[in-house]
Parts: C-alpha cells; sequence; structure tokens
C-alpha cells in the first residue's frame, strides 16, 4: 500500500486530501469513491474565475521524508556547504 496524494478541480470547487491504495488504477480509483463517500472531504470553493467545464483529478505518491533529498545517491554529485 502507498500513500497518494489526491487533488480534485470541479465545479469551481477544489478538495485535497491523501489516500492508502495499491499501485495500480483500479485501487487508487476504489479509494478516491470510499473517500468521497465517507463526506470528510472539506471542498473550498474557487469562485467564478475558474471555468466549470473544466474537471480534473490528479494524483501523486506521497514521500514521507524517509532519506535526506539532497544526498548522492539522488544527485549523484556531491553536495558541499559554504561557499
Amino acid at each position: 500500500m502507498r500513500k497518494f496524494l489526491v487533488k480534485i478541480n470541479a465545479y469551481q470547487h477544489h478538495a485535497e486530501f491523501e489516500i492508502l491504495a495499491e499501485d495500480n488504477r483500479e485501487s487508487i480509483e476504489n479509494s478516491i469513491v470510499d473517500k468521497l463517500g465517507e463526506k470528510g472531504v472539506n471542498w473550498e470553493y474557487l469562485g467564478e474565475m475558474n471555468d466549470p467545464r473544466v474537471n480534473r483529478i490528479t494524483y501523486e505518491e506521497v514521500v514521507d521524508g524517509q532519506r535526506p533529498i539532497q544526498t548522492k545517491k539522488v544527485l549523484g554529485v556531491e553536495v558541499a556547504a559554504g561557499v
């Protein structure tokens, strides 16, 4: 199971929440539907500036910071402190 950050923009509203799901489409979709069914999602009104005909759902994996981001393993180069 992985943690995903879900961002939904629809009908001039925005919601952002985390879900736990397996790394496949069906599991992610089912987890999103379950979370929406719980009615625990806070919707923000975005106003009239956003086109109500454009509906988007995006998701990304949440990294819990298990290792420092600036390491030789990640960047492929030595990171030096100071100038």
